[in-house]
């Protein structure tokens, strides 16, 4: 699809060619009427990208502050501001604009100003918006004596928005330091925020604070005459001064856009051009470039880059460190003036460089060494084979490590392309010893880093002292720091150098088979014979890859079959499986090293006469299959050639499983469970970089990833950026660790020093309300009126979503059996219809991947993380909170189970089709009949009309877990680092108490967070220790006993006596800790009595399975027992345990969650 750049290119082109008629600009009439035509058509463009952006930058900033000003300049007849939500918005107090066309600037007036009934979009303005009819120019400008002038001078701004692209703004970068000295000083400062369609941004060296991008935007043009009369004009920027050379040379432009426009299939009337848009942010630290590059080397032009897109970007600054302590000067000029970087190690990353952000070259550290037995202390771990450690620095390519280790008669496992530098290592790194040796990260047992948060050198796992610089240091967190770098390294900190261990260098033989496929049968029959008799019954020391590509008019199956061996081999050969027999004689077997096999790869040496020699440029995004002869993903596999943009498209099918899938949680790289790596990869000549031909290509690959990704067992994260288009593949990129990674992006990089890395998702909401229920109760709907209650009660303009769990299931089904998503999803009839397929097929994913509903809960979790509180519904599952709670360990957990009486629910079901609930719980265990098996948190009972009941319910027990009180506590607990050993933080719960009012404040909290009746309560129960310092203010409070449960022998007989097992901090401590015995006095509770536990910490639960214990010999049934905790810690799986234990129908509560130990 053609960007409006290309007939704004040829309009004026056609002009020159065609006429020398004088040009006339614009009217004021004509410049609306072309403005109005684009601006209509790239809604979705500011609901999509503009909006949304400026609400995750302006609600910190509005957070912060009681009011703000703002400065728009060019908003049109309408300002964004007003799109923000009611509570960002509601803080705008100042607003002025500079808009040159007197017709907006009248109906943006209007717009803020509307008659007395209408409330305005900015509606606590404290003056009358100051709206200027002229022109924003920098102050150099600005003729003397003018209006502009001394507003130029006075007025400061907490936000200055350039809102409809920098048309006409030359130099840029005047505007944008003009925009800079009109913000509000230090220490607060403010925002300059532009959003640009009008090509690339070029600000010359202004470093950005963040920037993002929206390559999707679309402007679409009527397909009419009358329209593209007035369309063209405004795209060309001026009309012809005689008439009739004006209506001739608008002819030639209707016929020119035509040509340009792409009729789509949805848009059938319409011309589509490519609209995409940028955003770019600055503070008053915009200027501070010089103050690096006095510091740190500055490279002239791009580089060595080698990516294609990189080289169209141009950065604020590329700097190149050439040792470490200006590495350091980098990050630390970074976190002084909060800017962001990028780094460039081999250069394949299209993020590698970025428009107006400063990028840090590691290509000077492009050592690789190799240290032998005996070189280094005894205690660093030597390869298992050949007893050498391999430290590679982060400018060295793969290439560079393979020369070196053959000379050395050692490998490394790397990936299969010789130019890729440490983003393929850090990030995975899959080759062709994969299957033997596992990932290239796999291999990684030491590394040099700086931190981003500090500038710190840290030494992580084994490095060798000679290698090693002077100052740097062990970290606290050292264990999950490598942890991270083993699979997700280029988020957490800037790499210097790893250590790899290696293996003893094999010899390789090699032969391929080129098969051509006649038609789309015959190719599943290929793709299937592939996997089921040659790559499934290859031994590890074998690899087979295949490649789909088109050559000759027809597609092809390539099939590379690869057998490593330490001894070499007497002749070429493969292995026993009778490949020959299934597809005759291949090509020659070739035997190689790990040099030459480079060059045999069949995408250098066979696909399309070989890619090699920079003749064209690719596109590539990785997803993860399993069984890839089965007709569902066969299918689409082949179907991706039906609408590939160039005849060099071609997939590679990069063999795995063996050792790729038994490291287990070793490392951070998340997807093991795979069958091959499918590489989707567009091709174009380079000659046609940028051109549509690029960018439909790139979006092929987009649309083919996205068809098979609900196939996938994962995406590779090695090849994703910032591109929104990678926000859904990277919600699959991390597997199981999804979470911890955002924690650990949150913690680690909390200046988002490293912002365009690998998109690591954001941490989820705090909260998370569980919705159960059976059919008909009315789950949905109660969900929709808490949302509205939360959104509009709560002080802190928080956000709230609801989505519903079986969407996922349903998008799954709908993906492998072609139903109709959005039937399934909105036809209640077409539901029911699919419902006992449904089940079945949920049951059948469940048997071969356990972890469904956990995955399934993630992806919702993560489909909402710019929200505070998510309300999901369509649970299937008993006790929810039980099951996930350690799913999801950094947020809290609540159950409201809804119930109605069965009257209502027909009545409902039969009459009120809209409230389905859409939970497709009728064959699931979450009903009425197995409730009693568990406790949720809350009941709610529904059988009243209307919205009332509902707001209060939310009102009374929803909202107290948003309100400050809980943070207040949460900042009375102290952190201690590294016990009760290294590498762990001690939350010391128990310092509440010893912090003025910090008893008494946790005291009130357990009162009010109380979801039962304490004039019902008949006790309250405290264990030895923690418990007897919380349990004895509350107890005093409501004014019942306390009772006490101690270590055997320190309480008078006759008491009740029950196991202990050892707590998480005492097995911490020492491995030798050995069960207690607890007890409790008998008849200091009377049977059958209602009783509260209270304790510090719930951690594995298994202190309050000994107290339970008790109790319930004790006659006290656990339907009347409420445990309350200060702080829970879900990561341990505690409420699991006590439901496993017997005690699910005891209602747990906590005040506090904490992720981690």
């Amino acid at each position: 699809m053609a960007d409006l750049e290309s007939p704004k290119r040829a309009l004026r082109q056609k002009a020159e060619a065609t006429t020398s008629c004088p040009k006339q600009p614009l009217s004021d009439g004509q410049y609306i009427t072309g403005f109005n035509i684009v601006q209509g058509s790239e809604w979705k463009t500011c609901e999509d990208f503009i909006v949304p952006q400026l609400i995750e930058l302006l609600t910190p900033l509005l957070n912060s502050r009681t009011s703000i000003s703002a400065l728009e300049i060019g908003p049109g007849p309408k300002s964004l501001l007003g799109y923000l939500p009611n509570n960002l918005k509601k803080k705008v107090k100042k607003y002025t604009a500079f808009e040159p066309q007197a017709t907006y600037c009248f109906e943006l007036e209007e717009w803020l100003c509307p008659p007395s009934k209408t409330e305005s979009p900015l509606p606590c303005l404290e003056f009358p918006p100051a709206i200027h009819p002229i022109p924003f120019v920098p102050q150099d400008d600005v003729g003397s004596g003018t209006s502009a002038d001394t507003r130029y001078k006075d007025e400061k701004y907490d936000i200055v928005l350039f809102c409809h692209s920098m048309y006409g703004m030359t130099p840029k970068r005047n505007f944008i330091e003009q925009a800079l000295k009109m913000l509000v000083e230090q220490p607060q400062g403010g925002l300059v925020v532009v959003f640009h369609r009008d090509g690339a941004l070029n600000l010359d060296g202004l470093a950005c604070h963040r920037t993002a991008s929206f390559p999707t935007g679309v402007v679409r043009v009527a397909d009419d005459d009358k329209v593209l009369d007035d369309f063209t004009p405004f795209i060309a920027g001026f009309t012809m001064q005689d008439v009739d050379v004006d209506q001739a040379i608008r002819a030639d432009w209707r016929q020119k856009c035509r040509a340009l426009g792409r009729r789509e299939e949805a848009h059938p009337n319409h011309l589509s051009f490519s609209a995409p848009n940028v955003m770019a942010t600055f503070t008053q630290h915009a200027t501070a470039l010089p103050e690096l590059a006095a510091q740190v080397p500055l490279v002239m032009g791009r580089g060595k880059v080698k990516n294609w897109e990189a080289q169209s970007h141009i950065p604020a600054a590329i700097v190149k460190p050439t040792n470490i302590r200006q590495v350091q000067q980098c990050v630390r000029w970074a976190l002084k003036h909060r800017v962001g970087l990028t780094v460039i190690g081999g250069g394949h990353s299209g993020h590698c460089l970025l428009p107006n952000v400063v990028s840090v070259d590691m290509s000077a550290f492009n050592k690789v060494r190799v240290i032998a037995p005996g070189e280094e202390a005894p205690e660093y771990q030597f390869g298992p084979d050949s007893g050498h450690l391999v430290i590679a620095e982060a400018g060295c390519k793969t290439g560079d490590i393979v020369h070196k280790t053959t000379e050395m008669g050692i490998m490394v496992p790397l990936g299969a392309r010789p130019s890729v530098g440490a983003g393929s290592w850090l990030q995975g790194g899959i080759g062709h010893q994969s299957r033997l040796r596992g990932l290239a990260c796999d291999a990684i047992i030491g590394a040099v880093v700086v931190s981003i948060k500090s500038g710190q050198v840290f030494r992580l796992g084994s490095v060798p002292t000679q290698h090693c610089p002077a100052d740097a240091v062990h970290p606290e967190n050292e264990a999950d720091l490598l942890w991270l770098i083993k699979g997700a390294g280029t988020s957490f900190a800037i790499v210097v150098s790893v250590v790899f261990t290696s293996y003893e260098a094999p010899t390789y033989s090699i032969q391929n088979w080129v098969i051509p496929l006649n038609n789309n049968h015959e190719a599943r029959l290929k793709l299937s014979e592939f996997d089921e008799l040659v790559a499934r019954k290859l031994p590890n020391n074998c690899s087979a890859d295949a490649y789909l590509f088109w050559d000759a008019s027809q597609l092809h199956l390539g099939v590379a079959v690869l057998k490593y061996s330490i001894t070499g081999f007497t002749h070429p050969t493969l292995t026993s499986t009778s490949i020959e027999a299934i597809w005759g004689p291949g090509e020659d077997p070739k035997i190689v090293d790990g040099v030459g096999l480079f060059e045999t790869e069949m995408y250098m040496s066979a696909l399309h006469g070989g890619h090699g020699g920079g003749k064209t440029s690719t596109f590539k995004r990785c997803l993860f299959l399993k069984n890839i002869g089965e007709a569902n993903i066969a299918n689409r596999l082949i179907a991706a050639f039906e609408t590939r943009p160039t005849p060099f498209c071609y997939l590679h099918l990069e063999q795995g499983g063996g050792a790729v899938s038994d490291v287990g949680d070793g490392t951070a790289f998340g997807c093991r469970d795979w069958h091959f790596a499918c590489i989707i990869t567009g091709v174009w000549p380079r000659n046609q970089d940028g051109t549509e031909t690029a960018q439909s290509t790139v979006q092929w690959v987009y649309d083919i990833a996205g068809d098979l990704l609900s196939l996938s067992r994962g995406a590779y994260c090695a090849d994703l950026g910032p591109d929104p288009r990678d926000a859904v593949l990277a919600s699959k990129a991390f597997g199981g660790f999804k979470l911890h990674l955002a924690h650990f992006k949150h913690s680690l990089d909390p200046h988002n020093v490293l912002p365009y890395a690998s998109p690591i998702p954001k941490p989820p909401k705090k909260l998370i309300i569980l919705v159960t229920g059976e059919s008909g109760a009315g789950k949905d709907y109660c969900a929709g009126v808490w949302t509205s209650t939360l959104t509009r009660c709560a002080d802190n303009g928080l956000t709230a979503r609801v989505l519903s769990i079986s969407e996922e299931t349903k998008r799954e089904y709908a993906e492998a059996t072609g139903a109709d998503l959005s039937r399934l999803l909105q036809d209640r009839a077409y539901k029911e219809q699919h419902r006992p397929m449904l089940t079945t097929f949920f049951k059948d994913q469940v048997w071969e991947r356990p972890s469904l509903p956990e995955e399934h809960l993630l992806n919702v979790v993560f489909r909402a993380a710019d929200v505070d509180v998510l309300i999901i519904t369509g649970m299937r599952d008993e006790a929810p909170v039980a099951t996930f709670a350690h799913v999801v360990p950094h947020s809290r957990l609540l159950e409201v189970r809804v119930r109605a009486s069965e009257q209502t629910r027909q009545i409902r079901r039969g009459y009120h089709g809209d409230d389905s609930d859409g939970d497709d719980n009728k064959d699931s265990n979450n009903s009425e009949s197995t409730a009693l098996d568990s406790c949720p948190s809350f009941v709610f009972d529904n059988d009243a009309t209307g919205n009332e009941a509902a707001d209060k319910f939310a009102e009374k027990y929803l909202l107290p877990y948003l309100q400050t009180d809980l943070q207040r506590l949460v900042n009375l607990v102290p952190v201690v680092r590294g016990f009760p050993r290294a590498g762990f933080d001690f939350r010391h719960v128990l310092g509440i108490a010893q912090q003025p009012g910090g008893l008494a404040l946790c005291t009130s909290l357990f009162q009010t967070h109380f979801t039962g009746d304490w004039a019902k309560i008949q006790a309250v129960v405290g264990c030895e220790a923690g418990g007897f310092v919380y349990a004895s203010p509350l107890a005093l409070r409501v004014d019942v006993p306390v009772v006490l449960i101690r270590e055997a022998g320190k309480l008078p007989p006759p008491n009740f006596s029950a196991t202990k097992f050892p707590s998480l901090i005492s097995s911490v401590v020492s491995n030798k800790s050995k069960e207690k015995r607890m007890e409790m006095e008998r008849g200091v509770v009377p049977r059958g009595a209602s009783v509260v536990v209270v304790d510090d910490v719930l951690s594995t639960g298994a202190t309050l399975c000994a107290v339970l214990e008790l109790l319930g010999e004790a006659g006290i049934e656990a339907e009347d027992i409420t445990v309350m905790v200060v702080a829970e810690f879900p990561v341990h799986d505690g409420r699991n345990m006590l439901r496993r234990c017997g005690f699910g129908k005891v209602n747990v509560q906590s005040l506090l969650v904490f992720g981690g130990d």
